[in-house]
């Protein structure tokens, strides 16, 4: 398999020299594409020297005249003869370039020719990586379907400790390898019901009780889910997101209406996914109308909502049921409480209190608590790789079932 190394400017670019060796010893073909930057901390004939071939690093290299037209077209050629593009390091400015389509050079041309699976490494100075600009390119970036191999914590060489420093290289590489081998297809013959997103409760015309959860979690599971073999039937609450491919999707308001379809869908289903975060309370009475505001103080009685997951966990059988927990506090005793309460065969359970994971982000940090084993801390990553584990850890159980 073909794989383009691009290497960006900075102090890390001397360890994209490790990386090549650690892909050509796991199999892969590299050729790698220079920034002119890089060029100042890395001479090309390092490259050269240890992949064998040629290094690229002009758009526009010195060519005889019957050679030009070759010259001014490689980047595209570049892009369709690799299956694999991995930037590393991938400097700010790159992610900048890469995220807004800004091509003036062979590597960011090359990158919008490419078709294939994209690998981004940043490595930067900590401030530029915490910058609200560069963190939005990364959330493009990542939405693009690219993957992100975070920056590890560190002495960097501008004296400041923190996030920025270049991956390790075998880390990089086995990120690389992972998308080369054969997608699994583990949940062939399953039918997986997954619910998503909010609910929203009227309280009265215009407005309504909600929380903050996105869908995210649930769409990346789903989509997950697709790409391993199983059938999907994804019921969402309201969210802002695309309509997901390849899948039934049911898309509902209330947790009563979220019941109804779930309870409509569950004798087809064999593995139920609750990623839903549903209102605990409605208002029974809410008026049609709008209530105007007033001076006076009001009061408004609200009554439970349906619990879907504790009906589920009575109606199961020998379906998988996985429910999700987000709390504030005591974590770990909050999801076995709900395992026992809900009869759930896995609780997947987060701290919505942490910044930057959970509602509204692009990324989570979950434990798995089951009945057969010790709690399974999930490390911070992007909710497409958390989709990953709980799935995995699913058909474990499948398989300690059976």
């Amino acid at each position: 398999m073909n794989v383009a190394l691009g290497v960006g400017g900075g102090i890390a670019a001397y360890k994209a020299a490790e990386l090549a060796r650690d892909l050509m010893a796991r199999g892969f073909t590299v050729n790698v594409i220079m920034t002119r930057a890089a060029e100042e901390f890395v001479r090309p004939l390092t490259f050269a020297a240890l992949t064998g071939r040629k290094v690229i690093t002009n758009l526009f290299s010195a060519a005889s005249a019957e050679d030009t037209l070759s010259s001014a077209i490689e980047h595209i050629r570049v892009a369709q003869e690799n299956d694999i593009l991995v930037v590393a390091p991938a400097t700010a400015d790159l992610l900048a370039k890469f995220a807004h389509g800004l091509a003036d050079d062979f590597l960011s041309t090359t990158y919008l020719a490419f078709t294939g699976r994209v690998v981004l490494a940043p490595a930067m100075n900590t401030n530029m990586w915490n910058h609200p600009a560069t963190q939005a390119n990364l959330r493009i970036l990542r939405e693009r379907g690219h993957l992100i191999v975070d920056p590890d914590d560190g002495a960097l060489a501008c004296g400041m400790v923190g996030p920025g420093r270049l991956a390790e290289p075998s880390s990089i590489a086995d990120a690389v390898a992972n998308l080369a081998t054969p997608a699994k297809r583990d949940l062939e013959g399953e039918v997986v019901l997954i619910t998503a997103g909010p609910t929203q409760e009227p309280l009265d015309a215009v407005r309504y009780l909600s929380n903050r959860s996105s869908g995210k979690m649930g769409y990346a599971t789903a989509e997950e889910a697709v790409a391993r073999g199983a059938r999907v039937i994804l019921v969402s609450g309201p969210v802002s997101l695309a309509e997901p491919a390849n899948m039934e999707v049911i898309h509902v308001q209330t947790a009563a209406q979220m019941f109804d379809a779930v309870m409509q869908h569950l004798d087809e289903s064999t593995i139920i996914i609750k990623t839903a975060a549903v209102a605990d309370y409605h208002r029974a009475d809410a008026p049609q109308h709008k209530v105007k505001k007033t001076a006076a103080r009001m009061s408004i009685e609200l009554d439970p909502t349906v619990d879907i997951l504790a009906e589920l966990g009575r109606k199961k059988g020998d379906r998988l049921l996985i429910g999700f927990a987000a709390e504030t506090e005591n974590l770990i005793a909050e999801a076995r409480r709900k395992l026992e309460s809900k009869n759930c065969d896995m609780v997947v359970a987060n701290l919505v209190s942490q910044s930057g994971i959970g509602f509204d982000s692009d990324e989570n940090e979950v434990v798995l608590v089951t009945r057969t084993s010790d709690p399974i801390a999930v490390r911070r990553a992007p909710k497409k790789e958390i989709a990953a584990r709980i799935l995995d850890q699913t058909m474990s159980l499948r398989l300690a079932l059976r």
